[in-house]
């Protein structure tokens, strides 16, 4: 809808602040003149060792470990140490991304570890799979995970079993009732669902909507919203990348 290509000058990201002022969102703001602000729209909150046994699942029977998040990670390694159980030096590791594997150096000496990683879609990763068809795979989840890995292992016999070590939780958003942005950045169903938590009478009006992820479009649409801004596609593979690519021709 070319009547939708309004001029951006301000977008706000529903993730955490980058630690590093170096990365693609700051370049962004510099190269456009965007106010750009960051507030998490969702927040994690870990799952006790007491409540995780209930589920029966015994860490170490586990030879491999698959992660998509950072998230996934952070709660794996705080169970293993709530529960007293040491990785074993010879774990595997299978990330979605080589971002999601390099955070794992805050838990392991990365090089001398078995890691493999994806590039960016579950097909890269099916690939590396299939290099380890006997391992017994652990997937750290959160409540609301809709991945579609596991089920994709299990169509061709992989053992995978799902652990829910997270709970997603809406973050309390009332200091931006006042506050209106050009753009919403979305990254998951979750965001959307605190949008309307928090603002259950929001009209979408002339802000657009840049969403990541297949869930978080399906989200989006389901919501009644109209979807401005898709990522990732062939051509722009990043969030960044494809908020830019609006933004050329938007801000013109």
């Amino acid at each position: 809808m070319t009547e939708r290509k309004i001029k951006v000058k301000s977008i706000l990201i529903t993730q955490p602040k980058p630690e590093s002022d170096k990365n693609p969102y700051t370049e962004l703001a510099k190269k456009y003149s965007l106010k750009l602000d960051f507030r998490p729209f969702i927040h994690v909150e870990g799952v006790p060792a007491k409540e995780f046994r209930k589920g029966k699942i015994n860490l170490p029977d586990y030879s491999a470990i698959i992660f998509t998040s950072r998230h996934g990670i952070d709660q794996y390694f705080r169970l293993c140490e709530e529960m007293r159980y040491e990785v074993p030096a010879e774990m595997k590791y299978f990330c979605n991304t080589e971002s999601t594997a390099l955070y794992l150096q805050k838990y392991i000496q990365y090089r001398k570890r078995k890691i493999f990683f994806g590039k960016q879609t579950t097909a890269d990763l099916m690939e590396q799979f299939k290099k380890h068809q006997g391992e017994k795979y652990l997937f750290p989840c959160s409540d609301v995970s809709k991945e579609e890995i596991p089920s994709k292992m299990r169509e061709v016999g992989y053992d995978v079993t799902e652990a829910v070590m997270y709970r997603t939780v809406c973050s309390d958003l009332s200091d931006l009732a006042e506050v209106k942005y050009d753009m919403i950045a979305f990254f998951s169903p979750s965001g959307i669902k605190s949008l309307y938590q928090n603002f259950p009478d929001f009209e979408q009006n002339n802000t657009r909507i840049a969403a990541f992820g297949s869930t978080t479009h399906k989200a989006v649409l389901e919501a009644g919203l109209y979807l401005d801004v898709q990522a990732p596609t062939p051509q722009s593979p990043s969030m960044t990348m494809a908020i830019e690519e609006y933004i050329k021709v938007s801000n013109k």
